[in-house]
């Protein structure tokens, strides 16, 4: 029997180790992209705040990379320590795109990132902007490729088990690389990290500027940011409708879970916008329900149901049957390879392996599992709701409050009232944590809300656990959260002592300067030079 301990040990470990390792992937996204852009109008203009605010926000790009990469590593380390098994099961198809982002984005990234910080006196303009360019373009390359590792695991296309092998394998590498669900979340990912970063521009400039600091710097900061981060707020939204399209089409349970549907309603569904989901009496109290709503945004029509969670799990006990079936098979063929009787049956329900393999939670041999045993790994098939439904909720409740906050900013900037509204900077300086916590909960979604799969459908997440002791496992857990801690508290004091400084020790003005050449490439923001200075 499987010792659960060590598998929910195992789960929490990793957890712990990606949740902390994605605090930092967002901001990367987000200021690779907002550098480039604000060198891009230095080397236009040939205005050196435009440099200054370039170096200066470079650097604290530059910490949060170096944190995202020591933190990453070890999350890599973790395949080989606590899920062996799930390494030999799929690591033809899900190695090849790990090891495309370490040589193809990573030392990319981390190449051009050398040349940005010392490549100021020795590179050209143009050629140090290409630099800059690059280390955004190496940044949003890395998330690639590790979405369409992810995007397997969500939606296991372009790959078949081999019963000779006894693993995975790959079949249509193409098929792999643009799979629906890993193109979803890249750009909703992407999006969420461009929003992280807008707002952490917009809360530290707020900062400069109610404290009258650096507001040479911090205004053009926040123009840029302000409308930088509502264009990506609202792709966020519209980008997120489309990662919710792929999960009706290719993880309907995990889709029903999110929306507290224990039953098949009339199409168009609707959308509960508050409930409290009670797992044991298989409903939801309370409910407050938009018509329409779910059906239309789940499907994009009027006429296409969505199944609830009881027909889910009926559908599951067929496919444990099945996978019943292709397990006695693939055991025939161990024996026998030659067996072509047993291969054609394995051939018919392979697919079903699986869903088979969820029985292994009640017995060794589970062919012989009984109706009971049945009933129960299918029910297993069932996430735990409440979570899901509420952490999708606080999700996209601050998706709209980053939406309406960026309106009003982009409204703020244009007319030039940005610095007397300090209601609206202290507001942008407390919302700095908001889109974390919202990248954190889409992380949570998509990840739990995939159990009790390590590979949807394929593989059960108890199943690809390593088989280590209980007493190995607490001991790096506590080895991870003493280590995770000190680099926290490294990165928080590195920050802010950096902030502290602000951008004129940071990034000194060039001696040489010359005049701009393109005086009026952006009116709007140099008008604010000469906005009124804020009263109170």
């Amino acid at each position: 029997m499987i010792d659960m301990n060590v598998v929910e040990l195992s789960r929490l470990q990793f957890a712990l180790t990606a949740m902390y390792h994605f605090l930092f992937v967002p901001l990367t996204l987000g200021l690779s992209l907002l550098m480039a852009i604000m060198e891009s109008v230095y080397v236009m203009t040939g205005r050196d705040v435009w440099r200054r605010m370039t170096l200066f926000w470079g650097v604290l790009f530059g910490i949060n990379f170096a944190m995202g990469v020591a933190t990453g590593i070890v999350m890599e380390f973790q395949f080989g320590m606590n899920w062996a098994y799930y390494s030999h099961y799929v690591g033809d198809i899900f190695g090849a795109p790990l090891a495309i982002e370490g040589l193809m984005a990573f030392f990319l990234e981390a190449t051009f990132i050398g040349l940005f910080f010392f490549g100021w006196k020795r590179l050209s303009k143009v050629q140090h902007l290409m630099v800059t360019w690059l280390v955004a373009l190496g940044a949003n390359f890395s998330a690639l490729w590790i979405l369409v590792a992810n995007g397997w695991m969500q939606n296991p296309v372009g790959a078949i088990f081999n019963p000779d092998t006894m693993r995975m394998e790959v079949v249509d590498f193409v098929a792999v690389i643009f799979n629906p669900v890993a193109q979803a979340k890249f750009v909703h990912t992407v999006s969420a990290g461009y929003v992280t970063g807008a707002i952490f521009v917009m809360s530290i400039s707020a900062l400069y500027l109610l404290r009258g600091k650096h507001k040479d710097i911090a205004r053009r900061s926040i123009a840029v940011a302000a409308s930088f981060g509502l264009a990506s707020a609202l792709s966020v939204v519209v980008l997120g409708d489309e990662s919710g399209y792929a999960a009706t089409e290719h993880q309907k349970m995990k889709l029903a879970a999110i929306e507290g549907m224990w039953h098949t309603e009339q199409a168009p569904a609707p959308f509960t916008v508050f409930g409290l989901p009670d797992q044991a009496e298989q409903r939801n109290r309370f409910e407050v329900k938009i018509p329409w709503l779910m059906g239309v945004i789940a499907t994009r029509s009027l006429h296409t149901e969505i199944p609830g969670i009881l027909d889910l799990v009926e559908r599951a006990e067929h496919r444990i049957r099945g996978g019943q079936l292709a397990y006695a098979a693939l055991e025939l063929l161990r024996e026998d390879r030659d067996n072509v009787e047993a291969r054609d049956v394995f051939e018919r329900h392979w697919q079903d392996l699986g869903h088979g393999l969820l029985l292994k939670r009640y017995r060794d041999d589970i062919t012989e599992a009984t109706e009971e045993e049945i009933s129960m790994a299918a029910l297993d098939t069932v996430p735990r709701v409440a979570p899901l439904f509420w952490t999708f909720r606080v999700m996209a409740g601050i998706g709209f409050y980053l939406i309406a906050f960026f309106i009003v900013a982009f409204w703020l900037v244009t007319t030039g009232r940005l610095e007397q509204k300090r209601w609206f900077l202290w507001a942008a300086l407390w919302s700095l944590p908001l889109p974390w916590i919202a990248s954190e909960c889409g992380w949570f979604v998509a990840e739990y809300g995939r159990q009790p799969w390590v590979v949807e459908g394929v593989l059960p997440t108890f199943y690809a656990a390593s088989g280590l002791a209980l007493r190995d496992i607490l001991i790096s857990l506590a080895g991870f959260v003493a280590i995770y801690t000190g680099l926290a508290i490294v990165e928080v004091k590195l920050m802010i002592n950096a902030i502290r400084k602000g951008p004129d020790k940071l990034a000194p003005p060039e001696h040489d300067e010359t005049p701009a050449a393109i005086d009026d490439v952006a009116p709007d923001i140099d008008a604010l030079d000469s906005a009124p200075a804020p009263r109170g």
